[in-house]
């Protein structure tokens, strides 16, 4: 199943790169203050810049495969999990039951989104989660039949 069915009406990124660069600016950083007060050891601060960058680069890679949200008119992606909107039946006035399965495949929702319930079609309550709950509300309203 893709998720190209149409324009994409609520996306959130899971995590920036920005991360990714604080290795880096701190080598650089650390050749600055060495260069003010004596010899400059270039190729171990420039080592140590790249061993912080790697894996704030896994780390993040791993952010944004994890808690992405994605919905157009024909799916809901949230993380790894994909839904098809058909299969999806109210967003409005749903009650969070105890032991909700979360989407995406994990057992709480990502840190720093909040829930969302959803009904299914089948009448299973689902846990959907954002950043912006209000707004994947909203989009999920246009998409699901009145």
């Amino acid at each position: 199943m893709t998720d190209d069915d149409g324009p994409v009406l609520h996306a959130e990124r899971g995590a920036t790169w920005w991360p990714v660069l604080w290795g880096p600016l701190f080598a650089l950083v650390a050749i600055g203050v060495e260069a003010l007060t004596g010899p400059v050891l270039v190729l171990p601060w420039l080592a140590a810049g790249t061993a912080l960058a790697l894996p704030a680069a896994v780390w993040v890679q791993g952010r944004r495969a994890i808690g992405s949200v994605r919905l157009t008119r024909g799916v809901l992606r949230q993380g790894r999990e994909t839904l098809r909107v058909s299969d999806l039946a109210e967003v409005d006035d749903v009650g969070r039951p105890v032991g909700a399965r979360v989407l995406g495949g994990g057992w709480n929702v990502p840190r720093g989104t909040t829930e969302l319930p959803v009904r299914l079609a089948d009448g299973t309550v689902v846990i959907a989660w954002a950043r912006d709950p209000d707004a994947l509300r909203r989009g999920l309203r246009e998409v699901l039949p009145a």
